[in-house]
């Protein structure tokens, strides 16, 4: 061996050392395994939560944004509100700069520790490259929606951090006594506290337990991501979806081009939140959602959970994307359980 060589190997030996040395330095809270995103400082009282418009416009919405403010502020939170929250840009709240301007102040904002959208639509995906997540990756904080949101939770999930699949603003527009379970879970995972659903069982739900990342959102906006770089990676983790307002046909496209992009090829289980408001088509599909979903994964042995309560309807309960999970499906019950990082 010549010189040159031994110096490489003993400059390597050194290196391996001084790695170990910090590994075993650091502290326990700040190790985080390869595939564990990071988790955001959760909230305490006297926290600050910005309530932006990242994607439709906000028209004559200001008592649910005014609700949504002393609801949160009940729990001892301090409120900010996006600058251009209410600028009407055709379908959307405000211009694609104003729209990112303000998410942008909010994710540079030290002292905000959750973004929570007012709003879905669509318009979220238009943003997405105007913005800079450098300050954000030093100082996470919770990200807040659903539907539309599901863009910007996919791209800050291969970031590499955690995000909260819930209510929105507007969603307290909704019956106040079917949302209550909704309210209180979106609370809870803010403020830290243990997730876990017990879900009804289907007849159609596929048996079976499965332990993994939980990631997904909407059926729409995880098409949009397909071939981007906010697109996510299914493998050894469990998808989520739901979906509202397609047909039956619309579905089934879908999940075939996410089933052709590799989707399920690695799943480890397939979670199925609420499918809103189906259209009907002239040509009945001829066979039930469930079904429908069941043919697309036929071929593969994960288990399917239908029914979880996430998505366009009142009862729509908080799930933190990014977060191991345990799902275990019986014909007796169906449970999801979030770990605590």
């Amino acid at each position: 061996m010549n010189l040159k060589a031994q110096t490489y190997l003993v400059r390597l030996f050194f290196l391996s050392l001084i790695s170990f040395a910090s590994a075993q330095e650091m502290p326990n809270s700040l190790r985080v395994k390869s595939n564990q995103l990071v988790k955001a400082p959760y909230l305490k009282k006297g926290d600050t939560i910005a309530i932006v418009a990242p994607a439709g416009i906000l028209m004559n919405r200001e008592a649910s944004i005014e609700k949504a403010k002393r609801l949160v502020e009940s729990w001892g939170l301090h409120v900010v509100l996006g600058e251009h929250l209410y600028v009407q840009g055709s379908h959307f709240a405000g211009s694609d700069e104003e729209r990112a301007a303000d998410f942008q102040k909010a994710l540079d904002n030290k002292n905000i520790k959750a973004i929570w959208s007012a709003r879905g639509g669509y318009g979220s995906v238009r943003i997405l490259d105007l913005l800079d997540f450098s300050t954000f990756k030093k100082h996470p904080k919770w990200i807040v929606g659903y539907s539309d949101i599901t863009a910007i939770h996919s791209h800050v999930h291969n970031l590499g951090f955690e995000t909260l699949h819930a209510m929105m603003a507007t969603s307290l527009e909704e019956d106040p006594k079917e949302t209550k379970k909704t309210i209180a879970s979106f609370k809870s995972a803010l403020f830290g506290e243990s997730l876990s659903y017990q879900v009804s069982p289907n007849d159609l739900n596929r048996k079976g337990s499965a332990e993994g990342q939980l990631v997904g959102g909407n059926l729409t906006m995880l098409l949009t991501m397909l071939g981007s770089k906010s697109e996510i990676d299914t493998r050894g983790k469990i998808l989520f979806i739901e979906e509202i307002g397609e047909y039956k046909y619309h579905i089934d496209r879908m999940l075939q081009s996410l089933k052709r992009a590799g989707y399920f090829e690695n799943c480890k289980g397939l979670i199925i939140g609420d499918m809103t408001k189906i259209k009907k088509n002239t040509t009945p599909w001829g066979e039930s959602i469930e079904s429908l979903i069941l043919e697309v994964v036929a071929e593969y042995d994960f288990p399917v959970l239908f029914d979880f309560p996430a998505g366009h309807e009142a009862d729509n309960q908080a799930i933190i994307l990014g977060r191991t999970i345990e799902m275990d499906v019986t014909e007796q019950h169906a449970t999801v359980l979030f770990m605590q990082n």
